[in-house]
């Protein structure tokens, strides 16, 4: 079954990541001082990993590390989760390019935690046991609706995987010196070691120390680069717009944000697609009740909060810093290293005040927030198989733990080679658009049935699942049909939708597409599944639902 799921999720991804433009990479001279700090990293890792193996026995610590993870704890796992290695590299690079508008795209990223704040964390924690779909198919129709779960948590971890994998594999032949297959290799296989050994423990602690060190080195390279204009922000400012290209345009809304639909429709995306994302929603099973669910929502939006702005600093100092001498970027071509794999205004300004030994420090660490996303990423996807799709579709809540186990395990394996061959087969595409795409995917479709499913009484299967798909469809054909693919990919002369992000569109869509069926179905089931939210709500108030869930 996982097979099949599995193979089936990566024929769907296959035409939408072919549409990139491609990214070309040349392989840099050794870095000894990253490798040797990437050894120590995953050294202590591994350690990591063998205890948390010792502490996994059943699929409660394998998949939420028993909800013994307090909300401190989860807060660091979270910013882990969120702060990967496009918002260090990505992100920088973009406020070096554009300014004020990098900025704008950064926040968009960070205030989408209100959300998961004060309507989400309390009643995922208290309705849920391992996955988002235990949620979603409280009370409606068990098999069909955490099929569509698992089939949209699927699509999202993958268009995740990839672009993570083909990230990694980029970075590493950049920073490191190594072939990039040998990259995607060896991010695959240490996903593998993580996940199937350490389960949720493991990766916890991994995102955990990840995130310190994110936090870290981004502070003290922010520190350093700050030193240079006597740590005034003035200083920084009006030196970035003498250096800059654009000047004073830099410090205002510049070309990103000209068309109001296009941005309100990334925007969207960016806000409520982190509502959407398994491996975040996942993280909320791991702590013991509702209270340090909140607690840990708390904690992650101060660490995301300062790290983007930390970021938004280091972007500004590049400007000075950095310049866009042609030394500091691959074969002299600034606008290849904006793009793609090629994110890298932070590492040579991190070169630039830090020296070789800061530069190894940093790559060491952006290599390693991949590896952690990676695996939250892969265990989130192993869970829908095993938990959701074998587990309670397949076995009808027939299956042992260390069936499910078993399952789980094979799943992981099966997810990383697809990691790894998706990370092959799309080495030189830009993959940048991806993240985008995740995120408004994460918008359309899971998001949308999740907050009905946990707020509205009138919810139904059918309405569920027709509105899921309806955000789903939307969303992938809409990017076809944006000029990114069909004018750049394809070669028309003009776009059928002349925007670059679907969620405007296809979010509201699968809203209404929802309400409507639902309204619509006057089944004997759908009354009774209105009747059932009475309980569910009760249960979400008062955190007796985790229990049911686990019974159920």
């Amino acid at each position: 079954m996982s097979r099949r799921v599995l193979a089936l999720g990566a024929l769907l991804l296959v035409p939408a990541l072919a549409c990139a433009a491609p990214v070309v990479t040349e392989k840099q001279p050794v870095n000894l001082h990253a490798i040797g700090m990437f050894f120590v990293f995953v050294l202590a890792t591994l350690a990591i990993t063998w205890w948390a193996a010792r502490q996994t026995q059943t699929t409660s610590d394998f998949y939420t590390a028993g909800g013994g993870i307090s909300g401190f704890q989860n807060g660091l796992a979270i910013a882990g989760d969120y702060m990967s290695a496009a918002t260090l590299l990505g992100l920088s690079s973009l406020v070096f390019a554009k300014g004020y508008d990098g900025f704008i795209y950064t926040v968009a990223f960070f205030v989408g935690w209100p959300i998961i704040t004060f309507l989400m964390a309390e009643r995922l924690r208290n309705l849920g046991r391992f996955t988002f779909a235990d949620i979603v198919s409280y009370r409606l129709d068990q098999t069909r609706i955490r099929t569509f779960a698992a089939f949209g948590s699927l699509t999202v971890v993958c268009c995740y995987l990839v672009v993570q994998m083909v990230g990694a594999g980029q970075l590493i032949k950049l920073l490191f010196g190594l072939d990039y297959r040998t990259a995607v290799m060896v991010v695959g296989v240490l996903m593998l070691v993580y996940v199937i050994f350490g389960g949720m423990i493991a990766t916890t602690w991994v995102q955990i120390i990840k995130a310190v060190l994110l936090l870290v080195g981004g502070s003290t390279l922010a520190l350093l680069a700050m030193a240079e204009f006597g740590f005034s922000f003035e200083t920084l400012a009006a030196r970035a717009v003498e250096a800059h290209a654009s000047g004073f345009d830099i410090m205002g809304p510049g070309a990103m944000l000209a068309d109001p639909v296009n941005a309100a429709s990334l925007s969207l995306g960016l806000v409520f697609g982190i509502a959407g994302l398994p491996h975040i929603l996942m993280r909320f099973f791991t702590v013991p009740n509702a209270k340090e669910a909140r607690k840990s929502v708390f904690y992650a939006t101060g660490f995301i909060g300062f790290f983007f702005l930390v970021v938004m600093v280091l972007g500004y100092a590049a400007i000075v810093i950095v310049g866009t001498d042609p030394q500091f970027f691959v074969g002299g071509d600034v606008k290849a290293a904006l793009i793609g794999g090629g994110n890298m205004v932070a590492m040579h300004l991190a070169k630039a005040v830090g020296g070789n030994l800061f530069l190894g420090f940093l790559s060491a660490v952006a290599f390693a927030t991949i590896l952690a996303v990676v695996s939250g990423l892969a265990l989130a996807g192993a869970s829908a198989i095993s938990h959701d799709l074998y587990a309670t579709v397949l076995k009808k809540g027939t299956a042992t733990e260390q069936q499910e186990m078993r399952v789980t395990r094979f799943a992981t394996v099966g997810l990383g080679l697809v990691a790894i061959f998706l990370g092959f087969l799309f080495e030189h595409q830009n993959i940048a658009f991806l993240v985008g795409l995740t995120f408004g995917i994460a918008a359309s479709t899971n998001f949308p049935v999740l907050i009905m499913a946990m707020y509205w009484k009138g919810l139904t299967t059918r309405g569920a699942l027709a509105g899921g798909f309806a955000g789903l469809v939307s969303a992938l054909v809409l990017v076809i049909l944006s000029p990114a693919v069909w004018v750049t990919v394809l070669g028309n002369a003009k776009a059928v939708y002349p925007y670059d992000h679907p969620a405007l569109f296809s979010m509201p869509l699968a809203f209404l597409v929802t309400v409507v069926v639902s309204l619509l179905d006057n089944s004997a089931r759908a009354a009774r599944e209105r009747e059932a939210f009475d309980d569910q709500f009760v249960r979400a108030q008062t955190g007796l639902g985790a229990a049911a869930a686990s019974a159920h």
